[in-house]
């Protein structure tokens, strides 16, 4: 996921599932982007699977697929993998270290 992504997703992570103009308003509060930009975004966060819609009570409502934590592993797991090969521990001493230089 980008960092753009990650502001729509974020945004959904805070507030839980939202309309699209309700999406709109919480993101642009943050970025200065226009609707056009935070449609991309989110039309990308559906196609990649991380966001899901539904229509309620004649409206579109998105939500995240997967809960914040989550994704936060899978990252971390990530870093490890490409850095310290897999090993988590090492890439936490290394922060640590790190954080008190």
């Amino acid at each position: 996921m980008t960092e753009a992504e990650s502001e729509v997703l974020g945004a959904l992570w805070r507030r839980g599932t939202m309309s699209f103009a309700a999406l709109i308003a919480e993101v642009t509060s943050v970025q200065s982007w226009g609707g056009a930009t935070v449609k991309t975004l989110l039309g990308r966060l559906m196609r990649k699977g991380l966001i899901a819609s539904e229509r309620a009570e004649g409206r579109q409502l998105y939500r995240p697929t997967i809960p914040r934590d989550a994704y936060v592993d899978s990252e971390i797991q990530a870093l490890a993998d490409r850095l310290f090969g897999g090993d988590v521990g090492a890439l936490a001493l290394w922060l640590a270290r790190r954080d008190g230089a």
